[in-house]
């Protein structure tokens, strides 16, 4: 049944995505001839006006055919007035940067719901405070809640850890102290030091601190109004920056192939947090969950690989820069590379989940 609901969840991000290709497609005129849910052999298909729409065989992608585009055979030209071709290289342009726009939009709205039903998050409370270190010399005590830093309220762990690394001076801490009647108010003022540390990708980096750890203390954290819409900009901002760095990181060698995952892994996390989330009632898990793959489809279908919508949007500033197209066969043969790439990839993420689920 999860794994049944994975593949729903992923369907329906793929159909987001391509949908996005289609309504901008439409406005500049461009006649959609296919819109496919899956690939491979079509189940299902009908016809309303002019695009045939299905749902095939293999439901782990889908796509668009827009006249006159066929990655396939790039060489195949056409020119007619609602043809890919026949518009100009900025209304190609943004019909290509409709679909990952749409998975970024779908990742921003899923944020914001996040945020208004509620996400389970460690809470700012103090749990052990480091002798000599700026807290301690504050006044900070283990057992305080964190409150708001320099006047602005904040809810989660995270929010005062992003707040200390990003410090430029003092900081002015509002604490909670105390319980019951004896709870109280307390104003410090502290300035972060520099140390080493890693970084998720185990690098060794300089990062700022005060000296405390968290009391492992959770609760369900809620965004309300403005408020909700302002987390879902910054989540949806922090997805595909550590999204960008992680691609880069693995193409550096930092990140070793070996954590390239596949479709199986998608759908594999998707299943299990969706029976987990259904078990304990915790649907925001799964909403979280989903709106980071959808952030992934987005930024991964912006790298500059011919096969992918970025390829396109290169191989269209090319032509607004040089005033003229590529040369055929250097987009036959690029496009080629592309694929060959793609599919490595593919390959090396099918592998490496066949791998992980033997091990």
């Amino acid at each position: 049944m999860s794994i049944f609901i994975a593949l729903l969840i992923l369907s329906f991000l793929v159909f987001f995505h391509e949908l996005g290709h289609f309504m901008v497609a439409r406005i500049c005129g461009v006649r959609v001839e296919v819109f496919s849910i899956g690939f491979g052999k079509k189940l299902l298909s009908w016809r309303f006006g002019q695009t045939q729409y299905a749902l095939s065989a293999i439901p782990l992608g889908g796509y668009v055919k827009l006249k006159g585009q066929d990655d396939s055979n790039p060489k195949l030209k056409n020119y007619e007035a609602d043809s890919y071709l026949s518009k100009s290289p900025w209304q190609r342009i943004a019909i290509l940067l409709a679909g990952p726009f749409f998975n970024l939009f779908l990742a921003f709205l899923l944020y914001v719901a996040v945020g208004l039903l509620g996400k389970v998050s460690l809470l700012p409370v103090v749990g052990e405070v480091k002798e000599n270190y700026p807290a301690a010399q504050a006044g900070i005590r283990a057992g305080d809640v964190i409150v708001a830093i320099n006047g602005k309220g904040i809810k989660t762990w995270e929010e005062l850890d992003s707040a200390v690394v990003e410090s430029q001076g003092e900081l002015e801490l509002t604490l909670q102290r105390g319980q019951g009647a004896l709870k109280e108010n307390v104003s410090v003022r502290v300035l972060s030091i520099e140390q080493e540390a890693q970084n998720i990708f185990r690098e060794n980096i300089v990062r700022k601190i005060i000296g405390v750890r968290s009391a492992g203390a959770v609760g369900m954290v809620h965004y309300k109004g403005l408020d909700s819409i302002i987390f879902g900009i910054d989540e949806s901002i922090k997805a595909s920056t550590l999204i960008a760095q992680s691609i880069i990181k693995l193409i550096s060698g930092v990140v070793p192939s070996s954590e390239v995952g596949g479709v199986v892994s998608i759908v594999s996390v998707i299943g299990l947090a969706s029976q987990e989330g259904l078990m304990k009632g915790e649907i925001t898990q799964l909403l979280w969950l989903v709106a980071l793959i959808s952030v992934n489809l987005g930024i991964l279908n912006l790298l500059p690989i011919p096969a992918l919508d970025g390829g396109h949007i290169l191989f269209n500033l090319y032509e607004v820069i040089m005033k003229k197209a590529p040369s055929e066969n250097v987009a036959y043969y690029l496009t080629l590379c592309g694929w060959a790439v793609l599919l490595g990839l593919m390959l090396l993420g099918l592998y490496n989940d066949i791998f992980r689920l033997l091990a």
